[in-house]
């Protein structure tokens, strides 16, 4: 039968230890939550983007249906048709490219999901500690 030894460590040793293990830990954490946030604030503002660009080109449309009432009254039908249909699509295509990038920008998840995951690693990582 062979015998282990056991080494023993004081514990204020052991509690310096863990406050230097729980610093580094802190430190990386918030590395980590200033990683993750940078990254989706890089996506919300390509996507308010994206709104704003249809905002604009949904203001474009609706100076050519102004020009089109403007052409309308000048003449009988064919330029304020013309411009009427121009700008209905303008409209439109403004409109679908706003709502796309709202969708996209409700979509966006502002919980930084790997930092509490592995916050909650280490809190049960420091709970066996502590039972120990």
């Amino acid at each position: 039968m062979s015998q282990e030894v056991v080494e023993q460590r004081p514990l204020g040793e052991l509690f310096g230890e863990l406050a230097q293990e729980t610093g580094t830990l802190v430190r990386k954490e918030v590395e980590l939550v200033k990683t993750e946030m940078t990254a989706k604030l890089s996506t919300a503002a390509k996507e308010a983007a994206l709104v704003g660009l249809g905002g604009a080109i949904a203001h474009l449309g609706g100076m050519a249906l102004l020009a089109a009432l403007i052409l309308g009254l000048g003449t009988l039908i064919p330029m304020w048709l013309s411009a009427l249909i121009v700008g209905a699509v303008v409209c439109c295509t403004g409109g679908a490219l706003a709502m796309s990038g709202v969708r996209k920008l409700k979509n966006i998840d502002p919980v930084p999901r790997m930092t509490v995951q592995t916050l909650k690693e280490d809190k049960r990582w420091l709970s066996e500690q502590a039972s120990r």
